[in-house]
């Protein structure tokens, strides 16, 4: 029998605004258990399980950094306490660890070391996005994000738009909010009138607004994003 902790993933909010209207009572039980975790960014962690009133003292709970910047021989140190016995958490920024997220690097580090991964239910922006969107649920792919370069954009829209046609895929795209607007522009400028364009802002915040509609319907009109988080998916 192994000794070794088990590696929860904990889902947190995707909108400041709603920080603890998300968690289910699985989680709540789950976290109590966890006194290590690891996470993108320290301050927002403690402040985010702060806020579920789930400890007596935060400062009692260990944490340490994993973001895109961790190296794989980073990792044995980060997972001492799993090896030691205790259960280790790990903590989004924003939706479910391991979905456009660097969880995936812990992951893929426990599952080699024989460490019990449990993956927690919550939010995700990218699978909410495609519930609301109308588009293709049985086959979708999610591509992070697109060059910044116009030039590598627009080729990637189009090839990317051909791809979905063939396989009846739905594409799904992330973008800094500060671009939200110039993506929305290459996307409109560059797809097929008849594709089908979703926009899904703000979801779960107080400014959401998820609207599907036809490239040449979109092009008929001047739109403007907040710089919220977006997902951003069309099915040519």
């Amino acid at each position: 029998m192994s000794n070794k902790g088990n590696l929860f993933l904990i889902p947190s909010s995707i909108s400041p605004n709603t920080q603890d209207a998300i968690v289910p009572p699985k989680v709540r039980d789950s976290l109590q258990a966890i006194r290590y975790f690891l996470a993108e960014d320290i301050r927002t962690a403690r402040r985010y399980l702060g806020s579920l009133k789930l400890y007596e003292k935060i400062d009692a709970l260990t944490f340490e950094v994993l973001n895109k910047d961790t190296k794989e021989g980073d990792l044995a140190a980060l997972f001492k306490p799993a090896f030691a016995g205790n259960n280790l958490g790990v903590l989004s920024e924003s939706g479910c660890p391991g979905i456009a997220d660097p969880g995936a690097l812990a992951v893929r580090f426990a599952h080699q070391n024989a460490i019990k991964v449990i993956p927690l239910v919550g939010p995700s922006a990218i699978f909410l996005a495609l519930m609301a969107s109308g588009l293709n649920g049985q086959r979708f792919a999610f591509h992070g994000y697109l060059p910044i370069q116009r030039k590598e954009a627009v080729r990637a829209i189009r090839d990317l738009e051909r791809e979905s046609k063939l396989k009846n895929q739905t594409q799904i795209f992330i973008e800094t909010p500060y671009r939200n607007n110039q993506f929305l522009a290459n996307l409109v400028q560059e797809l097929m009138p008849e594709t089908l364009l979703c926009v899904a802002l703000d979801i779960t915040g107080e400014n959401e607004s998820i609207r599907t509609d036809l490239v040449g319907s979109w092009r008929a009109q001047t739109i403007e994003l907040s710089k919220n988080p977006a997902v951003f998916l069309f099915l040519a």
